[in-house]
């Protein structure tokens, strides 16, 4: 299993994670059984980054997490978040918040679900913007301290953010979206900012949420409580645009002799050795086939040709609906 450092000589863990939400929420129907089995088919294959949240479900993924990971826990690298707030009246209304008391007791609630001792990296989901990041990390560093965490990290925060929260405690990695279809990241100093404070970068959603698997060529393909189908860059004229950039991906995929989603994993991964990839998957199969990514070698001319057919401009849609977007850290 290749392997990657989380922050300035933090520890080493798989170069590719398993994003475990999906297994809980927001795509589709749930298959407990086969997602945990999922789980400890990747512990078993060397890959022991997992990366669940307290939002997801709620609260759902993190004891899903915590029953695969139960007798193999020195395998496990566990990381979660904090920070995003769901009503429960409005599944879909969203709320953030950074308030020290909440990080402690946010923190208590994950390691019961998760039946853990010492969450291996925290990250705070995203940044509140009413409460100073300062604050937000001075509490987490105390966690670290009383030996609840081991790592901190941060999510879809800004180059100043990272600035401001490094100079409280060490943040051992950002998780912020990236992919052949976001690249904000290169574009917003946030790259280059995890690079001159030796943060690691963990891209989420590196797979286009299943776009660039090209496994997905209607809307009609998710299942009716999935949440792609309010998503901008699935809808409408936007879906066909799209697609035509991932059937692109899937003319190169073929011309490597790799599948379009191993193709679309080596791409990120080939951005630096600081940039790790956590795809998300249900399924062993799958599961298999991302790993797959690992053995695909992009010369510099491949990934110009990569960048020639799927440029940063060229997606259509934003990555998310507005009332999400709006708690982006930019």
């Amino acid at each position: 299993m290749q392997t990657r450092t989380l922050g300035t000589n933090g520890p080493q863990v798989s170069a590719l994670g398993l994003g475990c939400m999906g297994m809980s929420d927001f795509y589709g129907h749930r298959d407990d059984a086969e997602s945990i089995a999922t789980i400890r088919h990747a512990l078993d294959r060397g890959l022991n980054l997992l990366d669940t949240a307290d939002m997801y479900g709620p609260h759902v993924n993190e004891e899903l997490v915590g029953k695969a990971i139960k007798g193999r826990r020195d395998e496990a690298f566990v990381a979660t978040k904090f920070g995003i707030v769901r009503d429960p009246a409005n599944p879909t209304a969203r709320g953030v918040n950074g308030r020290p008391d909440y990080v402690r007791a946010a923190c208590e609630g994950s390691l019961k679900r998760l039946g853990i001792e010492t969450i291996d990296l925290y990250y705070q989901h995203r940044v509140d913007p009413n409460v100073p990041i300062e604050e937000t990390v001075g509490a987490m560093a105390e966690l670290v301290r009383a030996g609840k965490v081991r790592h901190l990290g941060l999510s879809e925060a800004s180059a100043v953010t990272l600035e401001r929260a490094s100079k409280v405690h060490p943040i051992a990695a950002l998780q912020s979206e990236y992919s052949l279809w976001t690249r904000d990241p290169e574009d917003n100093g946030v790259l280059d900012a995890c690079r001159r404070l030796g943060i690691a970068f963990v891209a989420y959603s590196p797979l286009g949420r299943g776009f660039l698997t090209g496994a997905i060529r209607s809307p009609d393909d998710f299942d009716a409580d999935d949440y792609r189908r309010s998503n901008p860059r699935f809808q409408g004229a936007n879906f066909a645009r799209n697609l035509a950039l991932v059937d692109q991906v899937k003319a190169l995929a073929a011309d490597k002799g790799c599948s379009p989603a191993q193709l679309a994993l080596a791409w990120v991964l080939a951005q630096g050795e600081d940039v790790l990839a956590i795809p998300g998957t249900k399924k062993r199969s799958r599961l298999d086939e991302n790993l797959g990514a690992l053995d695909v070698v992009l010369s510099p001319d491949d990934l110009a040709t990569i960048d020639a057919v799927f440029p940063p401009e060229a997606v259509a849609g934003a990555r998310y609906a507005a009332a999400s977007m709006v708690h982006v850290n930019r």
